[in-house]
Parts: structure tokens; sequence; C-alpha cells
């Protein structure tokens, strides 16, 4: 190796130098090649894409628009035809509702007198009223059936009132006569100011009412006493099998002639079909439907365009999906749906043309667009070669650099590290610094730095191994220490499945891997039943322990029979001697003499208990505190006495249950802990305890437990 100019020749430098040059040449003249090449193969991309993008624009955005219209046409033509169905319906449901009033009036019209019924009175002109019509020569005086129709006026009025399409109703009678009501009073006299007849039993309604025997829609027809056009729907009236009139109301159709005719503002259309195959309405000018009075229309289910006849035949019974049909010289999308109450269809059509028009504008859009984008698009190519160029002229020169300066001090200190650190495995894991790197710079550093993590990774290693040990034998302790306080309380339920004098259940949710409350119930003869809660204060291991020492001497005093104050006070005697740390438990005992449902308790600063008479709800019993077990010595505990009757059902917690906290720490409580008994007052203990349980868990959320979580629940049977 020859040093010329600061550079080993023949060197690792060298060669660095010589490999930088090397590859930033090749790269150079492969980009030159690679950038000429998909230059040209981008133009020949970019052009095709074009044409196939402007095809596939053309056929997606066609099969679009036909799919967004067949959605949109077929959708909002159901929608009208159900909203105008909608209206017959109305009006079919009061005829209807008139028809049975009606019915029911007659045939009980000797059980009451008959009511007034007045002509029209000018003055209430533009008021709803009933008023009576009959024909010429019929004096309505003498009706036989006027006076029990008129007990109908009322409901009518009421019934036009609430109802958004109902302006008039009527009843017409087989005498001539006619109550109906509306706002017309003025109209129903001539201009001599004398009331002009009204052929009753001639009208439409009335004729076309008895012949179906049923209610009946009419055809669109003209109002008597409006500019109005409508349909007249009317039902028969029956008695002893005979007909003695026709109820009756007019549905009138100007709205949905002028929603009809606007349409065509909208660059569609849509016409009304009757039952017959008439047009009944169509705007003007939609170049498919004409509007022809009725004795002049026809039948377009018998039209010489066949695809036109056998669409309007089907759309009469059933909705209709986006169908193209030709009339005369142009295609047009149709949809229909039926009007099922009436018999009619609504029919919705546009130019298949006017549909197309937005696919052409974007499509001359897209070729806009598509000129511009090129034009720039090879501005940009140019000037990212020139950039490009420049950019690799800037790393040749950099690269060179820092090669040279870079070979001398990094390559063989590396390399020795390197193969060191490769060197490291099973129990020589310490790596160690060595002349070779002490090179006065960073790769010295490196080298420290991994010689002192080295170092803290064998002692962290150590030291992991002997918590990871101890903590295997805390857990495993802890872990058997929960199920031996598991193992302390009674577990197994139903406990007495010999005693179907009462039902008992109790549960208790340690906060953590073992708690400080405690429950206990057993059987001190053969009619006594002891129950215990408590609740020791602290909690985990300590708490636990002291919780194991109280139920021990709670339930030992308590077997030998004594009165539940002398229990506690036995016990707290106890809990005082050896009592260093200061701790301390509330306890309620309670032995229940089961034949009489007597029980005679004791409590020691806990909870009130809560008790449910039979058929009641569940209330607090606010019993009389002592103070708490271990808190001092020498106490005195009163006792009191309560009947639990059969069916009563006595309920015990510890505070974990009513100071439960959510994410807001907010407590559950009291009352929530009252309304969530009395939600199945009925239920067992085992349920009650379940449902409270679940009721405290919704309300905390995922708030952690903040105190152990202690029930027992009793049921007299």
């Amino acid at each position: 190796m020859i040093k010329k100019f600061g550079l080993t020749l023949g060197g690792l430098q060298q060669k660095i130098l010589n490999l930088v040059l090397i590859f930033l040449l090749a790269l150079m003249a492969v980009y030159a090649g690679v950038s000429i090449y998909q230059s040209n193969r981008l133009t020949r991309v970019v052009n095709d894409a074009s044409s196939e993008q402007q095809e596939a624009i053309e056929k997606v955005s066609g099969n679009t628009m036909h799919q967004v219209i067949d959605g949109s046409m077929t959708k909002t033509n159901a929608l009208q035809a159900y909203i105008a169905d909608d209206m017959f319906i109305d009006i079919k449901t009061d005829v209807a509702t008139l028809q049975s009033l009606a019915t029911g009036l007659f045939e009980h019209m000797g059980s009451f007198e008959p009511a007034e019924a007045a002509l029209p009175d000018p003055a209430k002109d533009g008021t709803l009223s009933a008023q009576v019509l009959c024909e010429e020569g019929v004096d309505y005086t003498k009706s036989e059936y006027l006076g029990t129709a008129a007990h109908m006026s009322e409901t009518m009025i009421a019934m036009c009132e609430r109802s958004e399409y109902l302006s008039n109703c009527f009843i017409g009678l087989a005498d001539g006569t006619l109550i109906c009501v509306d706002k017309c009073s003025a109209s129903k006299f001539d201009e001599s100011g004398k009331l002009t007849p009204f052929a009753v039993r001639e009208r439409p309604w009335y004729t076309g009412a008895v012949e179906a025997g049923e209610l009946w829609f009419s055809g669109i027809e003209a109002d008597t006493y409006t500019d109005n056009i409508g349909v007249e729907c009317a039902a028969p009236v029956y008695k002893d099998g005979k007909v003695i009139g026709v109820v009756g109301a007019d549905l009138f159709l100007n709205s949905m002639s002028d929603y009809v005719n606007s349409t065509s503002d909208q660059g569609g259309y849509i016409c009304v079909i009757n039952s017959s195959g008439n047009v009944i309405f169509a705007p003007e000018g939609n170049g498919v439907f004409d509007v022809r009075l009725s004795d002049e229309a026809s039948d377009i289910r018998q039209s010489d365009n066949k695809e036109l006849a056998e669409f309007v035949s089907a759309v009469l019974t059933e909705q209709q999906s986006l169908t193209e049909i030709t009339v005369g010289s142009k295609v047009y999308y149709m949809t229909g749906s039926p009007m099922p109450t009436i018999g009619w269809a609504v029919v919705s059509f546009i130019e298949k043309d006017i549909t197309e028009q937005p696919t052409q504008q974007m499509m001359n859009e897209y070729d806009r667009i598509n000129q511009e984008a090129s034009s720039k698009f090879n501005e940009g190519t140019d000037y990212s070669r020139n950039t490009t160029l420049v950019m690799i002229g800037v790393i040749l020169v950099l690269g060179t650099a820092a090669a040279l300066a870079v070979a001398g001090r990094v390559v063989k200190p590396l390399e020795r590290m390197t193969q060191r650190m490769s060197e490291l495995k099973n129990n020589d894991l310490l790596f160690e610094m060595e002349d070779t790197y002490r090179t006065g710079d960073e790769v010295e550093m490196l080298a420290e730095a991994f010689a002192e993590l080295s170092k803290k990774t064998t002692d962290y290693i150590n030291q992991i191994t002997v918590i990871t040990a101890e903590k295997e034998r805390i857990g495993t302790e802890l872990e058997l220490a929960t199920r031996i306080q598991a193992d302390m309380l009674p577990n197994i339920f139903p406990a007495f499945p010999e005693r179907p004098e009462f039902d008992i259940h109790a549960s208790m949710t340690p906060a953590k891997e073992v708690g400080g409350d405690f429950y206990d119930f057993f059987l001190i003869d053969d009619d006594h039943l002891a129950m215990v809660m408590a609740d020791v204060s602290g909690k985990g291991v300590p708490a636990a322990l002291f919780m194991m020492m109280s139920k021990i001497l709670v339930g030992n005093y308590a077997m030998m029979g004594g009165a539940p104050s002398k229990v506690l006070e036995q016990v707290n005697t106890q809990i005082c001697k050896n009592n260093d740390e200061e701790m301390f438990v509330t306890v309620w005992l309670g032995v229940l003499e089961i034949s009489t449902g007597r029980v005679t308790a004791a409590n020691a600063g806990h909870e009130y208990p809560i008790i449910r008479k039979p058929g009641g709800k569940f209330e607090l019993f606010k019993d009389k505190h002592g103070f708490v077990i271990g808190g001092m010595d020498g106490m005195t505990f009163k006792e009191y006495e309560f009947t639990l009757e059969k069916g009563g059902t006595l309920f015990l917690y510890t505070d974990g249950v009513a100071e439960a906290t959510d994410t807001n720490n907010e407590l559950f409580g009291t009352d929530r802990m009252l309304e969530t008994l009395n939600k199945d007052p009925d239920a067992s203990p085992k349920e009650l305890l379940k449902n409270m349980k679940q009721a405290v868990d919704e309300f905390v959320g995922e708030a952690p437990q903040f105190d152990d979580l202690t029930m027992l629940g009793l049921k007299l049977l």
C-alpha cells in the first residue's frame, strides 16, 4: 500500500472510495437509461390509459347513471304512491267508521229520542256545520230516519276537523234526505235565496255504493258546490237487511293534480292512471300520456304500443322496476307503483337522452382536464430529470469526501467490535474495552457504552432471575391464601337442603387477592340460625388475617349459645388483648328463631340491615349501632329484636356495596340499593345477590373495584 496525498492506495480506504465512485457512476448510467426508457414508456401508457379511461368512464358513468336513476326513480315513485295511497286509506277508514256508527244507531233507533237537524245557514258559510238537504218534493221534517242520523253530526264535524285530507262527509237516507258536514252553507242556495234541491238517491256515490253492497270509490268527479275535483268514498248502511242510507266523504285531488303538473320542471314526469287504464293526471306536453275527458279517454292497456300496454297492465297490480319503453321516436325510462286501496297507479318516466347528458358533459370535461394534465406531466418530467442529474452530481462529490473521511477511522474498530459482539453467548456476555477501540472519538465512546451496557445487562439478568423466583413464590402463596379464605366461608349452596323453612345465599368478591370482609351462617341448634356480616378495616393480607381471627372468635362464642350482644362483647375483649396494630372490624350478628321468625341481633358499627315484609318493599331497618369490635376494651353492645314474617326477606351487606364508585367518583348509594332490590322483590336470595352485583358492575363501569363486595340474603319460606 502506498500513501499519496493523504490517501492509502490499495487499502480499505481506497477500496471504499472506489466502491462509492463505481456505485455512483453505475447509478447515473442506469438512471439515464431507465429514465429515457421510462419516459417513453410512460408517455405511451398515459396515452393508452387515457383512451381506456375514457371508454371506462363512459361505460361506468352510463351504468352508474342507470343505477342511480333506477334506485332514485323507483324509490321516489314507490314513496309517492305510498303517500297518495295513504290518503285513500285515511278516507276509507273514516267512511268505514261512519258506516259502523250509522249501523249501530239505526239498530237501536228506538232506544233514544231523535236529534235536531237544521237546514243550511248562510251565516255559517266558511265554518264546518251539519246541514240538512233533501230531494225535490221531499218534506225532511217527516223523515223517519233523519232524527236518528242527526246524532252523527258532532262525530262527522270532529272527523273533518282532525283529518288532513277530509273536507266534508255525509249520510244520504233512503227517504231522499241527507245530512252533510262542510263549510259551503251559502252555495246551497240559488240567486233568489231559495234552497236548491239535492237529488240524493240519484248521486253516483249513492247508486254506486248500493250497487256494490260494500265500501266503494267513485271515479274522478267535480264537486257540486265547489270547483274542486276528487273522488267519493261511500258505503251502504243496512237495517234488517234493507238499505236505509249511504255514508260517504269527498277526497279532493287538486293538490295531486298540481303536484303532477309541477314535475315537468324537474326534467322527469309522473302521471296517475286509474283502474280502467285511463290517464287521470299528467303534465302537459309530456310526450307520452294525454289526459282526456272520461268519455274520450282510452284504455292504455289496449294501446297499439305493446310495451306500454303491458307495462300499464302490470303496474296497476304490482311495483315495476326501471323499464326502457319506446314511444314514437324516443326511448323513455319508466317505473311505477300501484295504489292498492283504490286500484290506481303512479307512473314516473323520463327521456333516456336526458339521463345521458351528464355522461357526455363529463367526457368533455375529462378531455379538457386530460390535455392540461398531459402538458403539465411533460413539463414535470423534464424538470424532474434535470433536478435528479444535479442531485446525483452533488451526491457524487459528497459521497467521495465522506468515504475518504470515514473509512480510515471507522472500519477497523468496528470490525473488531462486531467480531467481539458475535462472540458473546451463553455465560460469556461481558464486553470489555480493548486498545483497538481507543480511537479518541465516537467509536471509543460506542465501545465504552457497549461495555457499560454489557455489565449492566449481566447484573440485570442476575437480578431478574432472583426477583422472578421470589415473585412466583409470593404469587403462589397469595393464590393459596385466596383459596383458603374462600374455603373458610360457607360456599356450598343450597346450604341446608334438608331445611325447607328458609333459603339463604351469600357471596364475597374481594378488591384484592384476599379481602377483609366476611360472612358466616350456621345452625346453633335445630331452631336457631346464626348470621354474621362483618367488614375489617383495611385490605389485603393484613385484613384477611384479622378477618379469619374475627370469624373464628364470633363463630365459637355464638355456638356457645350466648345472646348476640354478649357474643360481641366477648369477641371485643379477646381482640383488644392483642391488637397492637389497632385494627378493628364492624359486625352485624343476628340469631333467627326459625319456628317463629323472631330475630335477635346486635350491631357493632356495621351497615343497617334491609328487610322486606311479605308483599311489601325492601326498607332499611335503622337499628341501634354499637362501637366497632377492637376499637376499645370493655365496650357493651345493645341488643334488639324484630320478626321476619313467612315470605319475608333479610338482606345484609358491607359498605363496599353502597360505596361502590364510578369513574366520576359518584357513589352507588343506599337509594340505588333499595331500587335494585325492589325491581324484583320476590326473587330468591341467590337472584337478589346476582341482581345487586350486576347493578353495581353496570354503575361502576371501567372504574377499579375500591372495596370488598360482600352480601347475604335470607328468605323465610
